[in-house]
């Protein structure tokens, strides 16, 4: 099953991240339920400070068209945010040898969904390799040139918040 199928089942989990049961994605992202389900971000850096952005396929039901954190997905039933987030990462970027920190944990709400976002950073020089089923574009991005274009329409609100809230001050 794809990972942007609605029918892939989800966990629902509470404030803290412990599971109260699961719901499909099509459920989940319906605007009306507001289920809490878990995601994983992963900000990918480069030695020169640089962050890498992808550009979500147009075929996206939520924000086609914007530039996104480096790696976002939805965790499994049964999996945890460690492990989504490595296979998130192989799936979006081909990247398999990069070592996390894990940033913080928060709650991000939409019109059409409730997500806890398990987020993390690292610092590789590895040369990503896009999925094309689900990434349109993906390039590094000098600070500036994010700071510069917040606030414009390009980036998904998401990133922007935490952006805002994790990388504002570098």
């Amino acid at each position: 099953m794809k990972p942007s199928d609605p029918e892939e089942w989800l966990p629902i989990v509470d404030e803290d991240g412990n599971t109260v049961g699961k719901a499909l994605r099509s459920v989940c992202h319906n605007g009306k339920s507001m289920l809490l389900h878990p995601v994983v971000h992963l900000h990918l850096f480069n030695t020169k400070g640089e962050l890498f952005l992808q550009k979500r396929s147009k075929t996206k039901d939520i924000q086609p068209g914007k530039w996104d954190t480096s790696v976002g997905g939805h965790v499994s039933p049964g999996e945890t945010s460690d492990e989504a987030l490595l296979r998130e990462a192989r799936e979006e970027l081909g990247i398999n040898d990069f070592v996390p920190d894990f940033l913080r944990k928060y709650i991000w709400e939409s019109s059409r969904e409730r997500e806890l976002v398990n987020s993390y950073s690292t610092i590789s020089d590895a040369t990503p390799v896009i999925n094309k089923d689900e990434i349109e574009d993906g390039r590094f991005w000098p600070m500036r040139e994010i700071k510069e274009n917040l606030g414009k329409n390009i980036f998904t609100p998401n990133f922007e918040n935490e952006f805002k809230m994790l990388f504002l001050t570098l």
